[in-house]
């Protein structure tokens, strides 16, 4: 087994997916690899080259790869019930499709819990033309999450305590200071609403190692450069559970990719970087000295290092790690971060809704049907219990594409059809008011934010009061001009919902199984997705087959992603061009709430049968 990344080039390839023994950190463990190598191979296309890749399942259980933000057809996506039935054990699947586009990107698992252990590996795809970036030279940097067990046990203990790694919960020492500083108010509240606000991360340093390219920071995996040199570092976050702050600190880095599409360089000190994204960027050291790269968890409890030097076997000192962020009213979606609940709590500790108040009815609300809107309560039985593999059972495995909604279940009528958008819809994603929620409040809604604020602006937490320049999804712009520029024809509202004391992880209070209706977009048309986060945690969601543009403000140069991080009690939007007809995969990418639940599917149909409904 190799550790490290090894490119492959081409345009046919052999992959084998297999187990083996790894050893990290000097301690043995089992791996889900691929050609026997940890991450799986760096894979180096053309842009419009025809790929044609043989992937043989070496296992003793199914196994896919989701070629994640490459805009194939959906057959190739690679998401078991979803889009193909999976690789059985000892069998072959070709994956064929030609490259669209350019830049970077990576490729994972799509089958239970796979990816955690070692099932992952980056893409490189040279434009056609020139490349827009001047560089020197070029790594990639991939982030992962090493567990020190295998990852069914990590989703066990999450389930029966879903804070069992939080090993910085507050003491004792920190009532008697929140009693001297006049919080015990709000430090009350947190106890009704049974969460803590040290809940950054769900998985933590208890339980991971941090790893660059499959080297822990005491392997120091080392990139060499040459004074003035201009080094593109292709940075790829292969985490299970990870968002890491990226930082060199006394480097700049310039920002020239996001999500594998070419931004309007803008120059940063530190970024977040969400489970599933990809940055790049250029330094240029100018001395003949080693520069620590700094990825520090979300939550402060570990990190991954690597080091930039001119000469093999340097490094550079490692800055201590920082005070660990708390979560705020804010997060809870309270008033905009004051005390001031706006709402009342029930007996079980779950935050309610104040009393209906005269305000505007938003547009489309999940996948309730109208009919049911004016009651919330009424009417929702909970769905059969969704298997372990969210995507199990959501199509029969000998399924074909001919009719690719045929094994949804029944038809029903589309909850999403015919909501025009408002003329007040206010598209900073800035609620005005009391946000409405009418979606199923059974047990999988723990709490839901009242007043959810407009945070694409903000850089994420832990990162908002640090003495450099952080980076906001608002200062990203698209190189090019957004390809469609028209006003989204209506609007879907989504809410991210949980009871994370359950460990249950949900969109609008229904986890995915079987019969959940799709989410219904028609070809070719404009669709605004607003995503309401009703939990106290970031949320890395992820949109099979098509990017999206992300609403900032800008008018022609939004920032064009396929994974956005919406942060606790956030209400964003992006708008999306429908032009990828077939069923798509959108969910969490924090792996274990994907697996709890949050997973839904995106049907792309045929445009006359939205002009035929109206």
């Amino acid at each position: 087994m190799t550790k490290g990344i090894k490119p492959l080039e081409g345009n046919r390839y052999d992959l084998e997916i297999a187990e083996s023994v790894v050893t990290i950190d000097g301690r043995q463990s089992q791996a889900i690899i691929v050609n026997g190598q940890l991450p799986a191979p760096l894979l180096r296309w053309k842009e419009g080259d025809d790929i044609v890749l043989r992937v043989t399942n070496r296992l003793s259980e199914d196994t896919s790869i989701h070629w994640h933000g490459i805009l194939v057809p959906f057959q190739m996506d690679g998401v078991p019930g979803v889009s193909f039935p999976g690789i059985k054990p000892g069998e072959t699947f070709d994956y064929r499709f030609k490259v669209p586009q350019n830049g970077t990107y990576w490729y994972h698992s799509h089958s239970g819990l796979q990816e955690q252990i070692g099932h992952y590996g980056p893409i490189v795809i040279e434009p056609k033309g020139p490349d827009p970036v001047a560089f020197d030279r070029e790594y990639v940097v991939v982030l992962s999450d090493w567990p020190s067990s295998n990852p069914e046990r990590v989703f066990a203990k999450l389930k029966k305590q879903s804070d069992n790694f939080n090993f910085q919960r507050r003491t004792v020492g920190d009532f008697f200071g929140d009693a001297s500083n006049g919080d015990l108010k709000e430090r009350m509240m947190w106890g009704q609403m049974r969460m803590s606000p040290t809940d950054i991360a769900d998985v933590t340093g208890a339980e991971y190692t941090y790893l660059i390219n499959g080297h822990s920071a005491a392997e120091n995996w080392t990139a060499l450069f040459e004074p003035g040199q201009r080094l593109r570092l292709r940075i790829v976050n292969a985490s299970a559970m990870t968002l890491f702050d990226v930082r060199f600190p006394r480097l700049p880095m310039t920002v020239v990719q996001s999500d594998g599409l070419n931004v309007k360089p803008v120059e940063t000190d530190e970024f977040q970087i969400g489970v599933a994204e990809t940055y790049d960027v250029i330094v240029q050291p100018e001395t003949p000295e080693a520069f620590t790269l700094m990825c520090e968890s979300i939550d402060r409890s570990g990190y991954a290092r690597a080091t930039l030097a001119p000469r093999a076997g340097m490094s550079a000192p490692i800055p201590p790690r920082r005070r660990r962020p708390l979560l705020t009213m804010k997060d809870m979606g309270m008033a905009h971060g004051e005390g001031d609940m706006g709402g009342h709590m029930d007996h079980g500790g779950r935050q309610m809704e104040t009393p209906p108040a005269p305000v505007e009815k938003p547009a489309a609300g999940g996948h309730q049907h109208e009919a049911a809107a004016a009651d919330p309560h009424a009417g929702h039985q909970q769905p059969p219990p969704a298997k372990e593999d969210p995507h199990a059972g959501h199509r029969p495995a000998g399924a074909t594409p001919a009719d690719p909604h045929a094994e949804h279940g029944p038809a029903v009528a589309d909850p999403h059809a015919g909501h025009s958008m408002p003329s007040s819809s206010n598209s900073s994603g800035m609620s005005g008011g009391m946000q409405a929620h009418r979606h199923p409040k059974g047990p999988g809604v723990q709490n839901v934010a009242m007043m959810p604020s407009k945070r694409i602006d903000e850089p994420g937490a832990g990162l908002q009061d640090v003495p450099h320049r952080t980076l906001s999804y608002t200062q990203l712009e698209s190189l090019e001009p957004n390809p469609d520029q028209r006003a989204p024809g209506r609007e879907i509202e989504l809410h991210l919902t949980s009871n994370m004391e359950r460990y249950m992880w949900s969109f609008d209070g229904v986890k995915f199984s079987n019969v959940v209706d799709p989410i219904v977009f028609y070809k070719d048309e404009r669709v605004r997705l607003t995503m309401v986060n009703d939990t106290m945690m970031p949320h890395p969601i992820h949109l099979h087959g098509m990017f999206f543009d992300v609403v900032t403000g800008s008018a022609t140069h939004k920032p064009r992603k396929h994974t956005i991080i919406v942060k606790p009690a956030e209400k964003v939007s992006v708008d999306i061009t429908a032009d990828a007809p077939g069923d798509w995969a959108f969910h969490c990418h924090l792996l274990y709430h994907m697996n709890a639940g949050m997973f839904q599917v995106v049907s792309v149909r045929p445009s006359g049968a939205n002009e035929a409904r109206s």
